[in-house]
């Protein structure tokens, strides 16, 4: 119990709204509840990400993706909070978040593109896999240099109060983002500013190999928002209903031009920090075994099988309209050729300059003499 105790700060009360088994709601909850149908949604893209990564991370042990970025665990976190923003709200994410594309509308074969980097791919496969972006659904790509989306968040945000809009933004990060330069410029620029931006930090227990308990000496993560001047809040991430209740309060505090607010949600990663990550090296297996738990999925599940709002037919029937919709993306993104060579020198300049487009003459020389490049094994180092 140690050794899974030190990943948390004592003495911190964490909002919560359903039992531990997800029976039925705690008896003191005075929180919002979302209604049957936003549930019955936030369920279905939590099984989505749980399905898609499963798929995913085999895929890339297989070779056939280069990286991957699991979100198990975290799924409530991830879904609870993005259903509280509305389709025109913009969502900056990091590495666990790319399900939040599907959730609001992305399609599964435009999200498989990505991960195989094809000519289908929107990014061109100029961006490691796991980095999504879909501008149809204002969801900006990000960088792995941790907390430098959250800046661009600010000034996204600041950009819709100049112009009289009406968008909030929501802003992810991790518990080791908070130990990053871009993580305090953004909260203190947006508290100054007033900025219609809701900061969600998602703990998930390992910064890669650094417990979340040693990132911080604050008392909580929640704790920080105190220091810049707006309200926080630590939050059971593994309780979606609880998590949606704070989010929304806050995203309702911003979209009434209260400013920015920090949401901490408590939750844990049950896979490697990314598929070249062994977690064995710095955690034990009876701390996974305590979180395994609390699987934030089937602690929903079990709620809304207790309300009548799902059943195990229907449960087992979205499972497999999910698999079937991403067997369908995966055996397309293989059938998909590679980006064109010339795209290499797209988007940057109206009209690429000499030296460019004699260096793509030479590559295509290249392959047409000496054939394609030897194709990625699945390995990164990161």
């Amino acid at each position: 119990m140690a050794v899974i105790r030190r990943l948390e700060k004592k003495g911190v009360a964490l909002r919560k709204a359903l039992r531990e088994d997800g029976s039925a709601l705690l008896a003191d909850y005075q929180g919002v509840v979302p209604d049957a149908e936003t549930l019955l949604s936030i369920f279905r893209a939590m099984l989505t990400t749980r399905l898609v990564d499963d798929r995913l991370l085999k895929l890339q042990r297989q070779g056939r993706v280069a990286f991957v970025g699991t979100s198990t665990g975290q799924e409530a976190a991830i879904h609870a909070s993005a259903a509280v923003f509305e389709a025109k709200d913009w969502v900056f994410s990091a590495l666990r978040e790319g399900g939040v594309t599907l959730q609001r509308g992305m399609a599964m074969r435009e999200y498989l593109a990505h991960m195989f980097g094809n000519a289908e791919d929107t990014a061109k496969g100029r961006q490691m896999p796991n980095h999504f972006q879909c501008a149809e659904v204002n969801f900006p790509s990000w960088s792995s240099v941790l907390g430098t989306q959250l800046p661009h968040a600010v000034g996204a945000a600041l950009a819709m109060k100049r112009r009289g809009e009406s968008q909030v933004v929501l802003a992810y990060s991790g518990d080791g983002a908070t130990s990053a330069c871009g993580f305090h410029s953004a909260l203190n620029f947006a508290a100054v500013f007033q900025a219609p931006v809701v900061f969600v930090v998602i703990d998930n227990g390992w910064a890669i190999s650094v417990p979340s308990a040693k990132q911080t000496a604050a008392r909580s993560y929640g704790a920080k928002a105190q220091a810049y001047g707006m309200p926080g809040i630590d939050v059971d991430g593994n309780d979606a209903i609880a998590v949606f209740d704070a989010v929304q309060e806050a995203a309702a505090h911003a979209r009434k031009g209260g400013g920015p607010s920090l949401v901490a949600l408590r939750s844990y990663r049950m896979g490697g920090h990314s598929s070249s990550d062994d977690p064995t090296r710095y955690r034990q297996d009876e701390e996974v075994a305590y979180w395994q738990k609390r699987d934030p999925l089937l602690r929903l599940e079990r709620y809304l099988l207790a309300e009548g709002l799902l059943d195990r037919v229907q449960r087992e029937e979205m499972a497999a309209q999910i698999t079937a919709e991403i067997q369908d993306a995966v055996q397309h993104a293989e059938e998909v050729s590679a980006p064109a060579l010339e795209s290499l020198v797209e988007d940057v300049y109206a009209t690429p300059p000499r030296h460019l487009t004699r260096q793509v003459i030479e590559a295509l020389r290249v392959v047409a003499e000496q054939g394609e490049a030897e194709r990625m094994t699945g390995k990164f180092p990161l």
